[in-house]
């Protein structure tokens, strides 16, 4: 397959030892690409190595000899690699349940390209969105879940995931606990987002918790979604300050306000390739 003049993400981890970024900008000089962008990582605790390089490759040049160099190149290193065309626009499933600022946002954002993004379905556990999805051009499955019914609605949920070739779930406050099974069939391709009030505050009304107790700090998090309940390698989180003159909802405002902000720059960082599985911590280029 030849190319016309493009641009592609090259992301690669592997053991840390001498020579990878010479090898590798090697190859891409060898090849006449020009590289536009590059960052790397030596991580001392996990002695892996994490690279990131964005480069345009000349027109004609072929795809299938760019992946051959880099998968003879591979070997010898142990690398982990991907190289990705930044013309393919992630397609993304957004899941929701009765808060929706989260949702909102992303389709805002994704309308408006701010998010190099396609949300191709809304899919709820209630009906309360469908309106908001659909005046945005977006498909909205209502697939309701009960105790009784979780397995199946998972496999409605999967099945979509497949049929639509979605690249990446976002549990925008979808208030549902996946199994374990459904976590392992996303591991790497699911981010969900959450109040950092945890472990301290759980269950329902989590602001007027923090409220009770004079909160100074609220927060957000965004992780990638595994069989471990909320503690999945994190992304991105946020703070705010608030003090004593704000009552819970003003809280709760708050909190909806970083909890957008954060799970937003967190689809970013991955659609755009910026996050690296590092065991239970991310890399995360800027």
């Amino acid at each position: 397959m030849s190319l016309s003049a493009s641009e592609y993400i090259l992301t690669l981890s592997c053991p840390d030892t001498t020579g990878i970024v010479f090898r590798v900008t090697g190859v891409l000089y060898e090849l006449d690409c020009n590289i536009l962008d590059a960052q790397q990582f030596g991580d001392a605790d996990s002695g892996r190595f994490f690279l990131r390089v964005h480069f345009r490759v000349p027109e004609g040049a072929s795809l299938a000899t760019l992946e051959q160099r880099f998968t003879e190149l591979a070997k010898p290193f142990a690398m982990d690699w991907q190289i990705r065309d930044t013309a393919t626009r992630a397609r993304i499933m957004v899941m929701v349940s009765k808060q929706g600022h989260c949702l909102n946002d992303l389709l805002f954002r994704a309308r408006s390209s701010q998010l190099p993004v396609d949300i191709v379905a809304v899919v709820s556990n209630h009906p309360t969105y469908a309106e908001l999805s659909r005046s945005h051009g977006v498909p909205f499955h209502h697939l309701p879940i009960t105790p009784d019914t979780k397995a199946e609605q998972e496999q409605q949920v999967l099945a979509l995931v497949r049929e639509l070739e979605v690249d990446l779930v976002v549990l925008a406050r979808y208030m549902q606990i996946l199994s374990p099974e459904m976590c392992r069939e996303l591991e790497g391709k699911a981010i969900n987002i959450h109040h950092s009030f945890l472990p301290s505050f759980t269950g329902a009304r989590p602001y007027h918790q923090a409220h009770d107790r004079g909160v100074k700090l609220i927060g957000a998090t965004a992780h990638y979604v595994t069989p471990d309940l909320d503690e999945g390698p994190i992304i991105e989180q946020g703070v705010e300050r608030v003090d004593h003159t704000m009552d819970a909802a003003a809280l709760s405002q708050v909190g909806s306000d970083i909890e957008s902000q954060v799970l937003a720059r967190a689809v970013r960082s991955h659609v755009e390739h910026r996050v690296m599985l590092n065991g239970h911590r991310t890399v995360v280029f800027r």
